[in-house]
């Protein structure tokens, strides 16, 4: 048995687990207070903090490091690269540390997965499938102003983890599938695998494509630009709007989908017609990348917290459910899908990568 210590730094907290193989031996939640934070002007001065609260957690639960085979963080926002595995490196860190493609909490998840490894002998970091994955097809990167190629940018390590799921419970390699896999959270991507690449998605971490519940999605541009010239918001305003205050929350007040379900199946019609808009346009996203795979797809999957919700997932099956076969699997695991990734490279499944 490989005893794999998984590290996932979110905005407010550090989730921390230890798996024997794929069984969950420890799970926890560091949470950290805003007042604790705000110490920090950003986001990789919180390196120590983190570090420190992580092996204080691990001495207190007795956990030996010497007994950890492999140290697997969750990956931030590098430069565009392949899926799969990839050993932390100092290219890496250097990236990271010079946020070179973004702040984000996740950011952390390589620097504290080699400083913990580090400290054991024959022990190596690594992280598994960032947001930042590009396996674009070329002609999917090509949009109306050659300044603004389109980019991807989507919850890869989700999508990757569910789609080698569903082929495993089909005993079909993932790679000898297509799918098209929506997944639904606080932001929602939708993209088409084809044979084990993304070949195209929404990008999903500003918000292009299907409004979500804190992600105003694709927006009139003209409407815009109006708006920005005419100095109504500041710069971060806008931003805000865009992410964070955009759809569920500037419609009703929420980013909770179970709120809103509450509120529309209670007989608040403005409630339950936003929540199918949010649906008709995921829907309407996956109706596309249904077209970039020429209608082939073996199966659409549904997944992601909002997955469980009855009135999203039956709005966007009666849609799909005449073009392509519609399965769900509600909720995201990205612990488990962190502590898979490091459990096949040591069982020789995969080659690890070299960023």
């Amino acid at each position: 048995m490989y005893k794999i210590l998984v590290i996932n730094p979110g905005s407010t907290s550090t989730k921390i687990a230890v798996f024997g193989d794929e069984e969950v031996l420890l799970s926890s939640t560091v949470k950290h207070s805003t007042q604790e934070l705000q110490k920090f002007r950003n986001v990789i001065d919180q390196y120590e903090f983190r570090r420190n609260h992580l092996l204080e957690y691990l001495e207190k639960e007795k956990i030996e490091l010497s007994e950890i085979n492999v140290v697997v963080g969750r990956g931030g926002l590098l430069r565009p690269l392949q899926s799969g595995v990839y050993e932390v490196n100092e290219r890496m860190i250097n990236d990271l540390r010079l946020v070179l493609n973004g702040e984000h909490a996740s950011n952390l998840g390589a620097i504290l997965a080699q400083e913990i490894a580090q400290k054991i002998p024959n022990c190596k970091a690594f992280i598994a499938d960032p947001v930042v994955v590009d396996e674009l097809q070329d002609v999917a990167r090509i949009s109306g102003l050659p300044q603004f190629p389109r980019r991807s940018s989507f919850h890869a390590l989700n999508h990757k983890a569910i789609g080698r799921k569903y082929a495993a419970d089909m005993g079909i390699p993932y790679e000898s599938l297509n799918l098209v896999i929506a997944h639904m959270g606080g932001g929602i991507s939708v993209a088409a695998h084809r044979q084990g690449r993304v070949v195209d998605t929404n990008q999903a971490l500003d918000g292009f494509g299907p409004f979500s519940p804190q992600r105003a999605g694709t927006m009139d541009a003209g409407a815009l630009i109006r708006v920005i010239y005419a100095g109504i918001y500041e710069r971060e305003e806008i931003q805000s709007l865009l992410v964070g205050k955009g759809g569920l929350v500037a419609h009703l007040g929420t980013n909770d989908v179970n709120v809103a379900y509450q509120l529309a199946i209670n007989g608040d019609f403005h409630a339950r017609l936003v929540l199918e808009a949010m649906a008709y346009g995921v829907a309407k996203e996956i109706g596309s990348m249904l077209a970039v795979l020429e209608g082939k797809a073996d199966a659409v999957i549904l997944t992601g917290g909002i997955a469980y919700n009855e009135l999203v997932v039956n709005y966007i099956t009666r849609m799909i459910s005449p073009i392509c076969k519609v399965a769900v699997d509600p909720g995201e695991d990205e612990m488990r899908a962190l502590a898979q990734a490091g459990l096949r490279v040591m069982q020789g499944l995969e080659n690890v990568k070299h960023y």
